[in-house]
């Protein structure tokens, strides 16, 4: 297998593949193939690893890209950003966001990531019923924005918003925490919680959480007497709205190509 990729914030990543060799993604992420790569969408080791998968936020269908000749096959993510390729090695994992996963060799397993406390996973918002990636092969993960990585010691915590978490070693501890004070929950518009993750171990942040870019877009979009009569129980306008722009980058934006 021999990768490229191209671009700097919309990239592409083409990826040349020789006979019998495979490549798996979860649905409705590529771009473009050759007509010697055979597609082959399943559950991905039966109905419970579907179910599993798509628990945890991922699809309950996978599609593997069988090479029968000198195939060609490209992906791309779905918002601007970083693709990282990683190499992992025999029993090698990385905990990541379920966005995060673009596509991998054949060799490397998918799967829901349990966090030890359920309000870690609960209070952490969407996304943080995570997914592990293990090898061996490689695995091609899309962070959102640019990336900005950090090795914690032992004992270090680091406080995030927990939209800006990307990937992160197993052995980083995911936890969350309540902000202090009540003018900082209240003006301080980053919520009731902080993720913490505490060392050791790398950790991969990342710049643009998509609900970040999704709340600044509905800002500019013009009100509708629905919206307002929505907004105007519970301030749930502003929850459909962006529920709406969230559901056209993700259904949209996919149709036009992961």
């Amino acid at each position: 297998m021999k990768y490229q990729l191209s671009g700097t914030i919309m990239q592409t990543l083409a990826i040349d593949l020789e006979p019998g060799e495979i490549i798996f993604s979860q649905t409705n992420s590529m771009c473009w193939m050759n007509d010697s790569i055979e597609m082959d969408t399943h559950t991905g080791g039966g109905f419970v690893s579907g179910l599993m998968r798509s628990f945890g936020g991922g699809s309950f269908f996978i599609t593997d890209f069988k090479s029968r000749g000198d195939g060609h096959i490209a992906f791309a993510p779905r918002f601007p950003g970083t693709i990282l390729p990683v190499q992992l090695s025999e029993g090698q994992s990385l905990i990541c966001r379920k966005e995060t996963f673009l596509c991998a060799e054949k060799s490397v397993t998918l799967e829901i990531a349990w966090q030890k406390r359920i309000g870690a996973g609960f209070f952490g918002g969407a996304g943080f019923i995570l997914q592990k990636v293990s090898g061996p092969g490689t695995v091609f993960l899309d962070l959102s924005g640019e990336v900005v990585e950090k090795d914690l010691a032992p004992g270090e915590h680091l406080l995030v918003h927990a939209g800006h978490v990307g990937v992160m070693d197993p052995t980083v501890q995911f936890d969350i925490q309540m902000v202090r004070g009540f003018k900082n929950i209240v003006f301080g518009g980053e919520g009731l919680f902080l993720a913490t993750l505490t060392g050791p171990g790398h950790v991969m942040l990342q710049s643009m959480p998509i609900m970040n870019l999704a709340d600044e877009i509905s800002r500019y979009l013009p009100i509708t007497s629905d919206s307002v009569n929505a907004g105007s129980i519970g301030g749930a306008g502003a929850a459909t709205v962006i529920g709406g722009i969230v559901t056209g980058l993700l259904g949209d934006s996919k149709s036009k190509d992961v």
